[in-house]
């Protein structure tokens, strides 16, 4: 097992304890090129921007990290339903020469009604997919260095035309996660790496085995990741005890007032990943060392593996036995947490041990040693 880890920078702001508190921080982007900066030192292989109305620009972020990585790739959102394929096909070829080949494209058509409609979107669930089908096909086609001619269903270009090519040959990786038929078609067809949220490992295989189904019937094959936020400590105690930390000051009304937001999107994936929990607090470790405790209050990415190294470790391999080769990874907050991973975890599924200046880490990036860091990052 040696796996692509990708840790995620919080654009929207980060914290110690979901909900409301005085304990977040602003997403400065100070903050923003420390933790990617020392993600890259660390050893991970990516960085996922995220993207939405919470969220600080994507391609702007990025951006602003050329002149501080080096190796990490960026994982960055390419939003079919708000943008267009051929200005989008610039912007990344663009990003793609400046990080020197170490651009993947993060699909994202959309699952909230509410927040597309801010942007001017009023697609139905499946017109998203519809769309989104057009715009890689243009998209593929122009960063391949084609001229396109294309009428759609909803969208029109004529004579349309990159000129100047990426890094990469043909484009860069297309990674994309969706849960609908619509979806799992759409990735069939199009993308290169398929993410799925952090389901217990059965549905997990259910999914990979039914993209992997329609990939075929295309002549294609596909790599597949699992997105998940991670709780690791020393001792599966401490560990537990964590997650109740991180929950500890949400109030019932703020767990209400976001399941009635989920309940209003139209997202397959939300509507699962909101199943596992219930809107409850109890009995949140649905798999073992899976914990739902983050989708109380967090749409998307709402599960957690919770443990010392060996557990999650284990429960990392039984993903990776599925056909799993990538782990989107994130924790609160987030600057620490890809540290402990890091220092904890990597030895175990074959990383290089964390090493900074030719030693491994117990300095610099020793975890207790963060507390002047984290004041700073405030």
């Amino acid at each position: 097992m040696n796996p692509e880890i990708f840790w995620f920078l919080p654009t929207s702001g980060d914290t110690r304890y979901l909900g409301t508190s005085d304990f977040g921080r602003a997403p400065t982007n100070e903050y923003m090129r420390r933790i990617a900066v020392t993600s890259e030192a660390l050893g991970y292989d990516g960085l996922l921007i995220p993207t939405g109305a919470s969220c600080q620009d994507p391609w702007v972020t990025a951006a602003s990290l050329i002149g501080v990585t080096n190796k990490i790739k960026l994982l960055v959102a390419l939003r079919t339903s708000i943008t267009g394929p051929t200005a989008s096909a610039r912007q990344a070829a663009t990003l793609d020469a400046a990080l020197n080949g170490r651009l993947l494209m993060n699909v994202v058509p959309g699952g909230d009604p509410t927040e597309l409609a801010a942007d001017g979107v009023f697609f139905s669930h499946d017109e998203r997919y519809e769309n989104a089908d057009e715009f890689l096909t243009i998209w593929r086609r122009l960063m391949q260095g084609e001229t396109v001619n294309f009428t759609g269903k909803h969208i029109h270009v004529e004579k349309a035309r990159n000129f100047h090519a990426g890094a990469q040959s043909p484009y860069p990786p297309l990674f994309f996660g969706g849960s609908s038929p619509a979806a799992h078609d759409l990735a069939a067809k199009h993308v290169d790496a398929y993410l799925t949220w952090g389901e217990p490992p059965a549905a997990v295989a259910e999914k990979i085995a039914d993209v992997r189904a329609r990939a075929a019937k295309h002549g294609r094959t596909m790599r597949f990741g699992v997105r998940l936020q991670v709780i690791v400590r020393e001792t599966n105690d401490e560990a537990w005890a964590a997650a109740d930390s991180l929950i500890s000051k949400l109030t019932d009304e703020e767990i209400n007032i976001s399941q009635a937001n989920f309940a209003k999107m139209d997202s397959v994936g939300q509507s699962r990943i909101t199943a596992l929990h219930g809107g409850r607090r109890d009995n949140l470790e649905i798999s073992p060392n899976l914990w739902a405790g983050v989708g109380l209050v967090r749409g998307g990415a709402g599960t957690a593996l919770v443990g010392d190294a060996e557990s999650v470790a284990e429960r990392l391999s039984e993903y990776a036995d599925l056909g799993v080769d990538t782990f989107v990874l994130s924790g609160y907050p987030h600057l620490e947490e890809a540290i402990r991973f890091a220092e904890l975890v990597f030895p175990l599924i074959g990383k290089a041990p964390v090493t900074i200046g030719g030693s491994q880490t117990g300095g610099v990036f020793d975890i207790r040693a963060t507390s002047k860091l984290q004041r700073s990052a405030s």
